[in-house]
């Protein structure tokens, strides 16, 4: 986990206060408007509004990119033999995954949907991944790709929220990953 001085760096203040109350938060209009804060913070502020504000065809839409470009990215990621079965498990559990999210049931896949992004992320980065500086390194390598990672790791491993609040946080989490 990252240093708040740290992350200080790369995010305003408020959006470090915006993702504590979204983690944080019952309210689902409270979560919502924290998400769309954190969108601003990966550039995807405006279109990313418009899917979370709105259940329609562009949710559709970022389920399917989301689900594209990632296993694309699982394909395409060069890995040890070793790590060849991993790989085929991950797209397999994605699969999975892209149909609970067509059927509304975020919840259902949320713990699938952490495990998915922890694992595409080791198989990216390999056994660095599981060191303590790790989102340090990836913040400083790649701010991008840092703060994304920042917002990640600050999301329970398993979380006993609401539908829509469910939605709203996995929804910010693919928005950046469909669009990085």
């Amino acid at each position: 986990m990252l240093e708040n001085n740290l992350i200080e760096e790369f995010v305003e203040k408020k959006s470090i206060q915006a993702l504590a109350s979204l983690v944080e938060t019952e309210d689902e209009n409270t979560a919502v408007k924290n998400s769309i804060q954190l969108a601003d913070v990966f550039g995807l502020g405006s279109a990313f509004k418009k899917i979370v504000e709105n259940k329609d065809d562009e949710e559709s839409k970022l389920i399917g990119s989301f689900s594209n470009n990632l296993a694309l990215l699982i394909q395409k990621t060069w890995v040890e033999q070793s790590d060849e079965e991993m790989k085929a498990q991950v797209l397999y559990v994605l699969e999975e995954v892209r149909k609970q999210f067509g059927k509304g049931k975020y919840k259902a896949a949320y713990s699938n949907f952490i495990s998915i992004v922890n694992d595409v992320v080791y198989l990216m980065f390999g056994n660095q991944t599981k060191t303590e500086d790790f989102a340090e390194y990836a913040l400083r390598i790649d701010p991008e790709f840092g703060m994304f990672w920042w917002y990640f790791k600050s999301l329970p491993q398993e979380a006993d929220w609401s539908e829509g609040k469910t939605r709203t946080a996995l929804l910010l989490a693919m928005h950046f990953l469909a669009n990085y």
